[in-house]
């Protein structure tokens, strides 16, 4: 039993918050209880002048794409120019299990260290020859989140891939990952499966990923409305995205849209009747130049939102909570101004809702024990009147002083306790070095 103790403030992600309260973690890894001075027993952590709250739930990655952050030709061009540059440094790099391993666990890590306990991470770029259905590949991304403590949802996807190879790759790994089910009992690994887009991907495929889904139990994911998904729909089929996804059975209760960034208040009601969730991922889209999704408006029409920060090739960072704070920031020029503790909410439950897991993302007793700390008692806090709020307002680079996932530390005291943070920056500077003739960072600077 772990207990974490005398918070400054718990805020639960459910709507309560308690001044100088516990967080106990039962044997099970769940939460069993919150509240003021529980019984002494078991392991202590000391959370003293933190903020704690919910593991953050990032419901929107590409893992993959840590190993190709900043490429030349990437930074703030139109999508139509930057997928191509992408494909090309993915087929130079030599996309297989072993970067796949080497990029996600850079990626966890980044995450962990950033508050993120659990990690959806949408993989859409699979090797032709790959003789086992992209299995290695996803074994590799869970055999990262089991190393590191992290939660994983792998979302098979799809960019072009033939229909029926898709479909059964997404069986096989579904198979593999999660044989009894979308989730594992444990609660650490789930499947989905996620077309790019219509912008990329055929109706057929759409439809035999939704069998699958249907057959295995999986949530369905995909990408709407960011600029080259609006443009190609227009040409391909003289339509609008939704209007496609609509007729191929793609808005649905089991279904997550990520980016929305052309979305028209028509479209916004739309998606309030269908049941559908809404990925929110200005870290990608704003700076890119992409668009940006009226998150405010959609969560009005009672759309639960969450946030990702989508790839490295686009955003190059994982840090959810920075983009919680710059999705903040921009909610008035895209529709209304919203408080610190609604973005938060999407951060934590509105992505957790996303994924369907209601045991993640909030700290209730039952969910999953994932607790991040955030300390707040340095300069950049002081004079802060509302610490909750402040951990989007002040401090923009913020990272935890201990992150908890299932009951067990996994970062203590800024620290991974799981791997040594060199070790996994160091294998994937060494193998791109190898690969691609990068050079690796030489006493502690990048190249």
């Amino acid at each position: 039993m772990l207990t974490v103790r005398d918070a400054l403030v718990v805020w639960t992600g459910t709507g309560e918050e308690q001044a100088g309260a516990d967080v106990v973690c039962g044997d099970d890894g769940r939460v069993a209880g919150v509240g003021p001075a529980a019984p002494p027993g078991g392991e202590s952590l000391d959370a003293s002048g933190c903020v704690v709250t919910p593991g953050l739930v990032n419901a929107h990655h590409h893992l993959l794409q840590t190993a190709f952050r900043t490429l030349p030709g990437t930074r703030g061009v139109p999508m139509a120019r930057w997928l191509p540059t992408m494909a090309a440094a993915y087929a130079a790099a030599g996309v297989d299990d072993e970067l796949a391993a080497a990029a996600s666990s850079a990626g966890l890590a980044e995450a962990l260290l950033c508050g993120v306990t659990t990690v959806a991470d949408h993989h859409l770029t699979w090797p032709r020859a790959a003789g086992d259905g992209g299995v290695a590949i996803a074994r590799a991304t869970a055999g990262a989140a089991h190393r590191l403590g992290a939660r994983l949802a792998f979302v098979r996807g799809s960019a072009g891939d033939d229909p029926q190879d898709a479909a059964a790759s997404a069986a096989a790994v579904a198979d593999a990952l999660v044989p009894r089910g979308g989730v594992t009992d444990d609660g650490v690994l789930q499947v989905a499966v996620g077309p790019a887009g219509v912008h990329s991907d055929r109706p057929e495929t759409f439809a035999l990923l939704a069998e699958v889904a249907a057959r295995h139990g999986l949530r369905r994911r995909t990408q709407a409305n960011e600029q080259v998904d609006v443009d190609i729909a227009a040409q391909r089929y003289g339509r609008r995205p939704l209007d496609l996804l609509d007729e191929w059975g793609w808005l649905a209760g089991d279904v997550t849209l990520a980016h929305l960034c052309g979305v028209t208040d028509a479209e916004v009601a739309r998606l309030g009747a269908t049941g559908v969730t809404a990925t929110h991922a200005p870290g990608c889209d704003l700076p890119m130049g992409w668009g940006v999704a009226p998150a405010a408006a959609l969560a009005d029409a009672g759309i639960p939102v969450g946030l990702g920060t989508s790839g490295g090739g686009s955003n190059d960072a994982g840090h959810l909570l920075a983009d919680a704070r710059l999705a903040m920031q921009v909610a008035p020029l895209a529709g209304r101004p919203v408080a610190a503790r609604e973005v938060l909410a999407w951060a934590t439950r509105g992505s957790a809702d996303g994924l369907g897991r209601a045991d993640l993302g909030r700290l209730a007793v039952g969910a999953w024990a994932d607790i991040v700390c955030w300390d707040v008692t340095g300069v950049a806090d002081a004079g802060v009147a509302e610490p909750v709020a402040g951990l989007l307002w002040a401090r923009p680079g913020r990272r935890p002083r201990h992150v908890v996932v299932g009951g067990r530390v996994v970062v203590r005291d800024g620290e991974l306790v799981t791997v040594p943070e060199g070790e996994v920056s160091g294998w994937l500077r060494r193998l791109l070095a190898d690969r691609t003739g990068r050079e690796p960072a030489r006493h502690g600077t990048a190249t």
